[in-house]
């Protein structure tokens, strides 16, 4: 798939991994945070004499960080990212999310683009059989010239076999992924996604899967198109590109299979989103705080499960639960099925959607607190002190241990709420 992406960006019949290749990417994305857009924008300007991009259409911004803004110069960066997409004609999207998960909301994960960002974290776009990846500064060059230079990446295709069992979401999947397979393997290499399991998947759990890449070294992650994905795509997408799809005799560097039947629910214990371990193995150790929330959660499939576990209960006093959707789109339907009722009577607090949680510009952290998370890291100081501490878990996880004060198994609560719902039906 990634080969095949990148040949038609470059105007190629084919290109091998290992070559050197100048492609244009149909899809720039960015966010705005400092030195990066502010940066991108003024060296655009005055090292290379751009006064307007070309082709703007393929560009699109967004300000989900730093709100809403909390000192004049967090919002100093918002004008200037306002006024340079008015002057340019581009798209800037502001609190209406996460960026990444807005990107797929709004058409910018079509099936078959090429997409790039500064932040790997666009690689779940993936999930819609799109190549998106993270090329950091790089993605100047994307401003200046219209292409984007990269060597083509070999791929490493990973099949999931089995059948999840109930309490196991997408979360647990990738980190038992980075178990099995180790947090180095895939360096520099594109993921492509296959077998039973994704086929079960939701889009919303392939989202989870494709946008943590990183986590296994990889470029990317992608999964072929299927009815679920062009379902989802149609209307949206911005261009018109025909979905990408491997050849039955595909070439990869390796093939992976591995079986998730047994697999319970994890965590990921700091200080390194490498440290999967087996959740019974930590149940029971207090923690202070959950969120619920980033762009590898809080979608409304994650609210769901959180509802359930929580519905009728109260969290332990004294816990601080911060539950944030991951997009204005996904908070107003989370609202018409009654979830954020649920939650807030549970005590829970709900937040407008941003990336403030996951990097730690909101409810940080004091020195010796512990909290349990569905964020995208779990590096001291993360989340405020360097001397607290991140338990990385799926959504139900933190629901449990909200109601507990300590982390628990979602699993006897789903099984309730599962048998009260017998009972009224």
């Amino acid at each position: 798939m990634t080969e095949k992406i990148l040949a038609r960006a470059s105007g190629r019949e084919r290109v091998r991994p290992g070559e050197e290749i100048t492609a244009r990417p149909d899809f720039v994305i960015a966010y705005d945070f400092p030195g990066y857009t502010d940066v991108f924008f003024r060296e655009t300007r005055e090292d290379f004499g751009i006064e307007k991009v070309s082709s703007p259409e393929r560009f699109v911004l967004f300000i989900d960080h730093m709100v809403p803004a909390t000192a004049p110069k967090e919002e100093e960066l918002h004008k200037i990212t306002r006024a340079w997409g008015q002057a340019q004609g581009v798209p800037v999207y502001e609190r209406e999310g996460i960026g990444h998960q807005v990107s797929a909301e709004r058409g910018y994960a079509t099936p078959g683009a090429f997409v790039v960002h500064f932040d790997g974290h666009v690689s779940q776009l993936g999930a819609f059989g799109a190549f998106a990846f993270g090329a950091r500064k790089g993605v100047l060059e994307s401003f200046v010239t219209e292409m984007l230079t990269l060597t083509v990446p070999a791929t490493v295709k990973v099949e999931l076999t089995g059948t999840l069992q109930p309490g196991v979401m997408a979360r647990d999947v990738f980190h038992h992924m980075v178990r099995v397979m180790g947090p180095a393997s895939c360096r520099f290499k594109a993921v492509e996604l296959c077998g039973p399991v994704i086929a079960a998947m939701s889009i919303e759990g392939r989202q989870t899967l494709c946008g943590q890449a990183m986590f296994l070294g990889a470029t990317t992650m992608l999964i072929a198109p299927d009815a679920k994905t062009l379902a989802y795509a149609e209307g949206r997408s911005k261009i018109a590109l025909a979905p990408v799809y491997p050849d039955a005799d595909a070439t990869y560097e390796r093939v992976v299979t591995i079986d998730v039947s047994s697999l319970e629910p994890i965590v990921v214990v700091p200080p390194s989103p490498a440290n999967t371990r087996d959740l019974q193995d930590y149940v029971g150790l207090q923690v202070h705080t959950g969120y619920l929330g980033s762009c590898a959660s809080g979608r409304l499939e994650d609210l769901r499960i959180a509802a359930q576990v929580l519905r009728g209960r109260q969290i332990q006093p004294g816990f601080l639960l911060h539950v944030v959707p991951t997009s204005k789109a996904i908070m107003a339907a989370a609202a018409r099925e009654g979830l954020i009722e649920v939650l807030v009577d549970a005590g829970a607090f709900i937040s407008s959607p941003s990336c403030d949680y996951c990097f730690g510009r909101i409810a940080t952290m004091s020195s010796g607190q512990r909290a349990v998370s569905t964020g995208t890291l779990n590096t001291p100081g993360r989340m405020g002190s360097v001397d607290s501490e991140i338990y990385i878990c799926n959504a139900a996880v933190v629901a449990a241990s909200a109601l507990e004060g300590k982390i628990a198994d979602p699993r006897p609560y789903l099984v309730d709420a599962m048998a009260t719902a017998g009972d009224v039906a």
